[in-house]
């Protein structure tokens, strides 16, 4: 029986754990684009959801976009 060889050489590996290992920052922030995913995208997605719940209260109250 043969062995598979792994997905990623050992020498990557422990170099990314290395580098895992002592970075000081949050372990859900250590990654490169980890900042992009876990901050900058929720609060893209909080910040729209705000301004279509504000936008909906001003036209309820003037009673704009009424169908007929």
């Amino acid at each position: 029986m043969s062995t598979e060889a792994p997905f990623t050489p050992r020498e990557k590996v422990f170099e990314k754990q290395k580098f895992f290992q002592n970075v000081q920052k949050h372990t859900y922030l250590k990654g490169r684009m980890d900042p992009v995913t876990s901050v900058a995208i929720p609060a893209a997605l909080a910040a729209t959801c705000l301004f279509m719940i504000g936008r909906g209260i001003y036209n309820m109250s003037h009673g704009i976009g009424k169908k007929e």
